[in-house]
């Protein structure tokens, strides 16, 4: 009599994990591919630079790591679709920008100057975060190149400068 029961649903039910998780499309996407490599490298070669005598460089492969993990979550939620305020491509491409310059440069520091094989295990995967960022910055700047050629203007939102500076009475 006073059971509650919750009505039976035939949907599956999707677990918390699947729904942190990036969408099937999303991950099957050139910057979903990219930035699940960017995560998993930062990760591999924030590993082997804990565990390597080159300690002080895992400073970066953390930040990477946790930068890239919020714009997989950001991209691939549409969370960045919520929050028109900031420039998201600009904000990725300084990001990627800065991460392939400074990988570049540790990695060259932990292959050339430390001799134990984490350091050049961390080393050979700071290069190929290197190459990953790079190329992910140089797509990025290509589709801001080609956005700006076609005038800056997006088919959302019309240009209204006419009407911001016509007059009405002139008519």
């Amino acid at each position: 009599m006073g059971d509650i029961e919750a009505p039976e649903s035939n949907r599956p039910r999707q677990t918390v994990l699947m729904s942190v998780l990036p969408s099937k499309e999303f991950a099957t996407s050139r910057k979903g591919m990219l930035l699940i490599a960017e995560v998993v490298l930062s990760f591999v070669s924030f590993v082997c630079f804990a565990a390597s005598a080159a300690a002080a460089f895992v400073t970066v492969p953390l930040l990477e790591f946790l930068a890239a993990l919020f714009l997989l979550f950001a991209y691939s939620t549409k969370f960045n679709e919520r929050f028109k305020g900031f420039l998201w491509p600009l904000m990725d491409f300084m990001r990627c920008v800065t991460a392939s310059i400074i990988y570049f440069i540790i990695s060259i520091m932990a292959v050339s100057k430390y001799a134990d094989g984490s350091s050049k295990a961390a080393g050979i995967f700071g290069f190929i975060a290197t190459i990953v960022f790079a190329l992910d910055f140089y797509l990025i700047f290509n589709e801001l190149a080609t956005f700006l050629k076609q005038g800056g203007e997006s088919t959302e939102e019309p240009s209204r400068q006419q009407d911001e500076y016509s007059d009405s009475d002139s008519d």
